[in-house]
């Protein structure tokens, strides 16, 4: 009996452990989209490890719609301060010359196109850019949040998200199922599995994860998938 929960404790472990190394790889590559320049909104989730990743070669202000430009990476353990925050109140760390301030002001910059590039979490996105990020029916939200000015304001939306849900299905679909949040907003979707772009033809392979077969990708993708040429694998 002992063995057998030995067993079974470890499978979970395994698994958690690859889930954990497949975000930090969803985020490492995700950084590869970052110009300097940009200012980029983080959003929940994975997202948010794409502060550890920024090139040090480029200039990139991330913005936190709680109000702050300049977050930095994640604090040292022991360094955390519980009066910074970002928009999933995780501590943060900011950098030199960074600006605090109120929520109005943040989603004003939001609302004027000020954010070069927003990063969203999702549970669902649609061949045609569509994306449900906010709600699972039967459960019990606080509302749909800053999500819904990110979608509607954002020059450049890339999700950051498991290509499966805990289940095993899909999370690329035809028509997304869940209420949306946004509407033919994303353009690059980057998984465990792939870097894959919103195209007016639908899902277009661009990247392979590493070690990932193209098989594997349009099986578990509920939607067409233009596989156009050799594929490479991701860059990390």
């Amino acid at each position: 009996m002992l063995v057998i929960l030995l067993y079974i404790f470890t499978l979970f472990f395994l698994h958690f452990l690859i889930m954990a190394l497949n975000k930090f790889q969803i985020a490492q590559r995700i950084a590869q989209e970052l110009k300097d320049g940009y200012y980029v909104n983080l959003g929940i989730g994975i997202p948010t490890l794409v502060a550890n990743y920024i090139p040090a070669d480029i200039n990139v202000v991330l913005q936190s719609e709680n109000g702050l430009l300049g977050m930095g990476p994640f604090p040292i353990e022991g360094e955390e301060s519980a009066d910074l925050i970002n928009a999933g109140k995780q501590t943060i760390t900011t950098l030199p010359g960074s600006s605090i301030f109120d929520s109005a002001m943040s989603f004003g910059m939001i609302r004027s196109g000020k954010i070069n590039l927003t990063v969203l979490g999702a549970m669902e996105v649609s061949e045609n850019g569509d994306i449900a990020n906010w709600k699972i029916p039967g459960k019990m939200v606080k509302g749909m949040g800053g999500a819904m000015d990110l979608v509607a304001s954002a020059k450049n939306i890339i999700v950051a998200m498991m290509h499966t849900n805990p289940a095993g299905e899909s999370k690329l679909l035809k028509k997304c199922t869940l209420p949306l949040t946004g509407t033919n907003c994303v353009k690059k979707i980057v998984t465990d599995l792939a870097v894959i772009e919103i195209t007016k033809e639908g899902f277009k392979l661009l990247e392979r994860a590493p070690g990932i077969m193209i098989e594997e990708i349009i099986a578990k993708t509920n939607a067409s998938l233009i596989v156009d040429g050799i594929i490479p694998e991701m860059d990390l």
